[in-house]
């Protein structure tokens, strides 16, 4: 009998090693699909991110977990222009959770380059990619070590903006390192209203372990309805989100304020 339950319970470990993990959602202090914009050469700018989950996940992933759930995030994001192709951008990223804390996420960098893009108000294609390094705080993510390789690819004309962000995450170190990255794609299209005014929807996904996805009812799907307001001095984005499945956020508000300094 022993013996038996010795068996059983290796069959039921090597199934569950066989499976792949669910979909991991790292910490959402950036809600955004990345275009064709780079700063200025020698530009220095700000970007204040800002979103909140008033209906999301309650129940933690892992011991301590801060939960989306009636979080607020607030991310100023300081950019340099580096290159008329390539910017570096750092990143600070606060929450606010639900028992009253203010924690720090962890800082990030990032470096952007996109040599392919249209002329200034003009029509064409548009190519380039975005690394990102993040030393994150464990009450966010077990694995405190991550890297992002974010490929941009899209179109813009003066009537329409399609980006797509095949999003591709590593983790470093801790519990889910394997070598695999994890797949998060994220789509943008946008229509032009009237001058300085787009509207437009932006869907995000978190699928798992790119070539082996999580189970379908595990996947994060989420569809923001998005409005890109480039009039006045501060250039701004909102979007108000809605999570698809169960494995989601059910609501999530976003804003993000552009400033810029030369």
């Amino acid at each position: 009998m022993n013996a038996c339950r010795r068996l059983a319970g290796a069959l039921v470990a090597g199934l569950a090693g066989a499976l792949p993990p669910p979909a991991h959602a790292v910490l959402p202090d950036e809600i955004q699909v990345y275009t064709d914009e780079v700063a200025a050469p020698r530009s220095f700018g700000v970007e204040l991110h800002v979103n909140t989950t008033p209906q999301g996940r309650r129940t933690p992933d892992f011991p301590a977990e801060v939960t989306p759930d009636n979080g607020l995030r607030v991310t100023p994001e300081f950019s340099y222009g580096l290159t008329k192709n390539m910017d570096a951008g750092f990143y600070l990223p606060l929450t606010y959770d639900d028992d009253g804390r203010v924690l720090f996420g962890g800082p990030k960098l990032r470096l952007k380059w996109v040599p392919l893009r249209p002329p200034e108000g003009g029509a064409g294609g548009f190519a380039g990619l975005n690394g990102e390094y993040s030393w994150l705080n464990r009450n966010f993510e077990p694995e405190t070590r991550r890297f992002e390789l974010r490929p941009i690819l899209g179109w813009r004309d003066p009537d329409w903006l399609v980006a797509f962000n095949p999003v591709l995450d590593w983790a470093l170190n801790g519990p889910e390192k394997s070598g695999r990255p994890d797949f998060n794609p994220s789509l943008k299209a946008a229509r032009t209203v009237a001058e300085g005014v787009a509207l437009g929807f932006e869907y995000y996904a978190g699928l798992g372990p790119f070539g082996r996805p999580a189970p379908a009812g595990e996947r994060q799907h989420t569809l923001f309805f998005a409005l890109d307001w480039e009039r006045g001095p501060v250039p701004m984005q909102l979007g108000v989100g809605r999570g698809l499945n169960d494995a989601t956020d059910k609501w999530t508000l976003k804003a993000i304020f552009s400033f810029s300094f030369f």
